[in-house]
């Protein structure tokens, strides 16, 4: 207990200037490259979609005991980094792309997932995915939340990333939203995969924890604006149209 309480006045102490060390964000990229000559990446725009400034909670106040559990979890996921099987996984889920989605989550969903092998399911997720993605874009924008590598000054697990994200606001986290979307959209498809592919979009959300670049709560606050994209989404003819097309591809070549 008494460590416990330490970490949350390390993290209180670090996290204390936040509102003037806030660095220029930038968006991250899309997971396809627009083109004015081909159809529209996504089946909605971001109007289209719930604003979540409306109705989104704020990221814990520096000072508030659900920051203290934010500081736990990051020192939870340094742990996990002791495990190597955890951490490669970790490492491949910072990869943010669509044929990650399709290498990690091919064995829950029970068939190999790939762009000339399923090109309905393929379709679907890739542009489901854009779809739910724009529901984060302005809330990132307006907390310009730091993330727990810049606050606690520490290496992460994918380096490569850490001068690209620090310039991306931390709340709400994008790759538990694109592993997230997956996993209800696969789950579209195949519901009797819903156990291993809920398993398997959990922990690529968790993995943002453990390899340094996510809060606990930005991992929480992605899978509820996932939630509320992809209820949207149901209302869309042309996605729903999709989803009915991948599901006898599925069908096709289990």
């Amino acid at each position: 207990m008494k460590k416990m309480k330490t970490w949350m006045l390390v993290g209180i102490l670090l996290c204390g200037g936040w509102c003037c060390t806030q660095a220029q964000l930038i968006s991250p990229p899309p997971l396809i490259s627009p083109n004015p000559t081909e159809e529209p990446r996504t089946y909605l725009l971001t109007e289209d979609l719930s604003d979540p400034l409306v109705w989104m909670v704020a990221p814990p106040d520096s000072t508030s005991s659900a920051f203290g559990y934010d500081v736990n979890q990051y020192m939870w996921g340094k742990e996990q980094r002791k495990n190597q099987d955890r951490a490669d996984m970790a490492t491949r889920d910072a990869d943010y792309s669509i044929q990650t989605i399709m290498n990690e989550f091919s064995a829950a969903f029970g068939l190999q997932l790939s762009e000339e092998g399923t090109p309905a399911i393929h379709r679907v997720l890739k542009k489901g995915c854009e779809t739910i993605d724009l529901i984060c874009q302005e809330i990132k924008r307006y907390y310009l939340r730091r993330r727990p590598f810049m606050v606690f000054k520490e290496p992460t697990l994918a380096p490569w990333d850490e001068e690209h994200l620090s310039k991306n606001g931390s709340y709400p986290s994008g790759h538990t939203i694109l592993g997230w979307s997956a996993t209800l959209i696969l789950t579209q498809i195949n519901p009797d995969a819903a156990d291993a592919l809920s398993n398997r979009g959990y922990e690529f959300g968790q993995s943002r924890v453990i390899s340094g670049f996510h809060w606990q709560s930005d991992v929480n606050a992605g899978r509820v604006l996932t939630g509320a994209a992809v209820a949207r989404l149901y209302a869309c003819p042309e996605y729903m149209a999709d989803i009915v097309a991948a599901r006898q591809e599925f069908l096709e070549k289990k």
